[in-house]
Parts: C-alpha cells; sequence; structure tokens
C-alpha cells in the first residue's frame, strides 16, 4: 500500500518539473528572439508612422486647396455667401495638421493590439527578458512607436470624418451654384484617403517571421493569455470568459440567464405559436444573423474609412495610387533567341526590367538586355559578347491576362571586346516595338508570373543589316 502513494508523489515531482523546464525554455527561446522581435516592431511602427503623417498633410493640403479655388469661385459670383461658408477654414485645417500626441484610441486592429498588448506584458515581465541595458531601451522605444502608431491612425479617423463632414456640408451650401465637378474632385480625395487607412492596417496584417516566433512564444504561456483577456483591446470591447473564480469575472454574469433557460423560452414559444411558428423562427433567425456579420465587418473596419464611405459615382478607383512608389515597381527578367545569319551567330538575349505601374491596367518601364553570342551551331560553340541594349516599354491590358505591348529600343548589335567601343553612336540601331503579351500566373519562390510577347519590329526594315521583324520573347515577373 505504501508503494502508491510513494508513486504519486513521484509523478508530481516529475510533472513539477516538466512544467518548469517548459517554463524555462520558453524563456529561454523569448530572450532570443526579443531584440529582433523589439527592433521589427520599432521599424514596422517608425515606418508607417511616418508615411500616414505625410499622407495626412498631403490629403489636407489638397483639400484646403479645393476650397480655396471654390471660395474664390463664389466670391466672384456671391461675396456674402461665401464669407460665412469659409470662415476659418485654413485655421482649422492647421489645428487638425498639428494635432498628435496622447489621442484617446479608440479602434480596433488585431495585430496592432495583438502587439501593444505583448510589449505591455513584457514591460511587466523583465524577467522574460535579456537583462542587457539594450534590451531595456529596445522595449521602451518600441512601447513609444507604437504608441505614436496609434496617435497617426486615431488623428486618421478624425481627418477622415472631418473631411467627410466637410464634404457634405459644402455640398448642401453650394450644389445651387453648380460646382458639381468641383465635388468630384472631392470625393475621390476623401475616397483614396479612406482606401490609404485600410492599406495601412492591411500592412499590419503582414508581420514577418520574427514577429510571428514572439508571438507564438509568448500565446502558449498561460499567464499571457490571462493577461491579455484583461489588457486587450479585444478585451474593453467584449467581456472576454475569464476565471469562474474571479468575483469580478462572476458580477458580471449576475442576473443573466443560462443556455439552457433560453433555448425552453424559445420552445415554449415556437409550440405556441402553431405550424408556421418554426418557419417564421428560422427566417427570423437568418434575418439575424445577416445584421450579426454586417455588425462584425463593421467592428473589423472601425475606423478602417471603408464601410460607409461611398464611391464617386461613375468613378472607377485606381488601386495603385494609395501604394508608395517602391510598391508600385515591378521587377522582371525576359529571354529572347535569335537564329545565327551571315552576320550573327545564333544569339540569346537577356533582359532586366523595372516597370511603374500607372493603374491597374497600365504599366511603364525601362530596361536593359545583353546580347550574348552563341556560336554557329552545335559544333561551333562559341561564346561572345554580341551587343547590349536599353529598352523602354509601356504595357496595357485589354483583357484578363491579355495585354498591348509597345516599346522603343536602341540596340548594339556588333560584336565588341572594350566598352570604349559602345561610343561610337552610329553602331546602335532602332528599334520600335507593338504586339501582344499574355501573363501566365504562377506560384513560385522567386517569380510571381510568366509574361509571354509576340511583337512587331516595324524599324526593321530600315536596319542594315536587316533583323528579323518578328520577335518573340519569355518573360517573368518577381
Amino acid at each position: 500500500m505504501s508503494t502508491i502513494p510513494r508513486l504519486k508523489s513521484i509523478l508530481l515531482i516529475l510533472s513539477l518539473i516538466t512544467i518548469k523546464l517548459q517554463a524555462q525554455d520558453t524563456t529561454i527561446s523569448l530572450q532570443q528572439v526579443s531584440l529582433k522581435y523589439l527592433e521589427r516592431v520599432s521599424a514596422t511602427a517608425n515606418s508607417i508612422e511616418q508615411q500616414f503623417d505625410k499622407k495626412s498633410e498631403k490629403v489636407l493640403r489638397a483639400f484646403a486647396k479645393q476650397e480655396a479655388k471654390l471660395k474664390k469661385k463664389l466670391s466672384k459670383i456671391d461675396s456674402t455667401a461665401a464669407a460665412p461658408i469659409f470662415a476659418n477654414t485654413e485655421t482649422r485645417y492647421k489645428a487638425l495638421e498639428q494635432k498628435s500626441g496622447n489621442l484617446p484610441f479608440k479602434q480596433y486592429i488585431p495585430r496592432l493590439d495583438s502587439v501593444a498588448t505583448s510589449l505591455k506584458y513584457l514591460q511587466q515581465n523583465p524577467q522574460l527578458l535579456s537583462q542587457a541595458k539594450e534590451v531595456k531601451e529596445k522595449l521602451t522605444g518600441a512601447i513609444s512607436k507604437v504608441k505614436g502608431l496609434q496617435d497617426q491612425f486615431q488623428k486618421a479617423e478624425e481627418i477622415r470624418k472631418f473631411l467627410k463632414e466637410r464634404k457634405q456640408f459644402l455640398k448642401d451650401q453650394l450644389s445651387k451654384f453648380g460646382f458639381a465637378k468641383h465635388f468630384k474632385r472631392i470625393n475621390k480625395q476623401v475616397y483614396y484617403y479612406s482606401q490609404q487607412i485600410k492599406e495601412y492596417k492591411e500592412l499590419l496584417n503582414d508581420p514577418k517571421k520574427i514577429e510571428k516566433k514572439a508571438l507564438e512564444l509568448l500565446s502558449k504561456t498561460k499567464w499571457f493569455q490571462e493577461f491579455f483577456k484583461k489588457n486587450s483591446m479585444l478585451a474593453s470591447l467584449f467581456r472576454m470568459s475569464g476565471d469562474p473564480a474571479d468575483p469580478n469575472y462572476l458580477a458580471s454574469l449576475a442576473g443573466l440567464q443560462t443556455r439552457t433557460q433560453v433555448n425552453n423560452i424559445i420552445q415554449q414559444q415556437i409550440s405556441s405559436g402553431g405550424p408556421s411558428a418554426q418557419q417564421q423562427f428560422q427566417q427570423n433567425m437568418q434575418a439575424a444573423q445577416s445584421q450579426l456579420q454586417q455588425l462584425k465587418n463593421k467592428v473589423l473596419n472601425f475606423g478602417g474609412g471603408s464601410s460607409d464611405d461611398i464611391m464617386p459615382e461613375g468613378f472607377k478607383p485606381n488601386s495603385q495610387k494609395t501604394k508608395s512608389f517602391l510598391q508600385r515597381l515591378e521587377y522582371g527578367a525576359n529571354i529572347q533567341t535569335g537564329r545565327s545569319t551571315s552576320f550573327f551567330p545564333v544569339t540569346t538575349d537577356l533582359g532586366l526590367s523595372v516597370g511603374y505601374k500607372l493603374n491597374d491596367k497600365s504599366v511603364i518601364g525601362v530596361g536593359a538586355s545583353y546580347k550574348l553570342g552563341l556560336g554557329r551551331g552545335w559544333n561551333r560553340i562559341k561564346f561572345s559578347n554580341e551587343g547590349l541594349g536599353i529598352r523602354t516599354f509601356i504595357d496595357w491590358k485589354i483583357k484578363g491576362n491579355l495585354w498591348i505591348s509597345g516599346g522603343y529600343e536602341q540596340n548594339y548589335k556588333t560584336a565588341f571586346s572594350d566598352f570604349n567601343q559602345l561610343r561610337d553612336k552610329n553602331a546602335w540601331q532602332q528599334s520600335g516595338l507593338i504586339g501582344l503579351s499574355k501573363s501566365i500566373p504562377v506560384k513560385t519562390k522567386f517569380f510571381k508570373k510568366t509574361k509571354l510577347q509576340l511583337l512587331w519590329d516595324f524599324l526593321s526594315y530600315q536596319q542594315i543589316p536587316r533583323t528579323q521583324p518578328v520577335v518573340f520573347r519569355i518573360g517573368y515577373n518577381f
């Protein structure tokens, strides 16, 4: 009989040792990623905050410029009516532009909430981090950057609301003066700014590997889970399930009906309603679920500016407009092979390009190519420098994955051994290309899509020696 209690004691000790070792492993792992995590959070928050600040200032200046035009135009028609409508406008815009610091954050952004709560947890549990002074400074800096980003989101939401209200006010006051075309521009500014806010939120929802690792390690600990339930913004929006022994949790449930009681009441009402009551109940339930989904979408988009901003009539938005310059760049590589002639050996053109997306249907860009000579046949293979090329191009989408492509190129089609030879302008030949491109989406580690091009060089007939007029290229975008 004495063996069983002893065995229970050994198992209990082993369990406690296992739990302690797991906690130590989590702490060690977290210390390993903590510095990189804090650096990544600071860099991401700082980058978005700076972009946000520039966009906010830009939209306010643009909106104020439109108001100034409206005021000037209305003053020529009716100066008495213009004075009260545009009173103190400059002061309002400057106040909004300079507004920052300690703004009450009222938006729920899932990833930002998780990051802010994790930093708060690490601040209150310094034993989880390395004791190096550098780590503590990084933590303080990360908290400051995240707070600054929250301020920018809240400032942007206040600007968005102001612009929307101001737009409606001007429309009500000036509609009788025939200023419709001015309101189209204002509508676009408000719409694009709202989409910009949404774009920045989506950037936050694309965490890097190190951020995922740190949050995963924290989420595995019971202490962080409890901390998140009590201190996250999600917890302030909705009462999250807590410890049944917690007096505050029990007090929050006082007077609420249980699920069983609610089900009994529903069944009684259906039974007393007659044969059509069940069908009516199902219809009402579907309507309630639809309204609940709408409410859920509003909560997720709270402050995003996408739930209640109406797209201007007849306006087709350009999704590229809310992206930064670098995000609108598209990098590519292509290959083109030419058969041997009496003047040229077998050649392969290797090209690199960078394109800028003007909108969702058109891309302009520049590129360069290198012409590699391969010899005159399988039994006469010889590598040589057969030329270089400078390219410009434009692609315009027709439908689906089909594009019209055009371009102008300057090609040096003479073998060279020294770059000084390239200075001879007479050795460069012009090419004017026009044709069709077909994009094929591919999912690989490096490439996003494959592009097949069939082009006609309408300047090839002027070249001496004449080159082939039909060009076929295979390209890859990454």
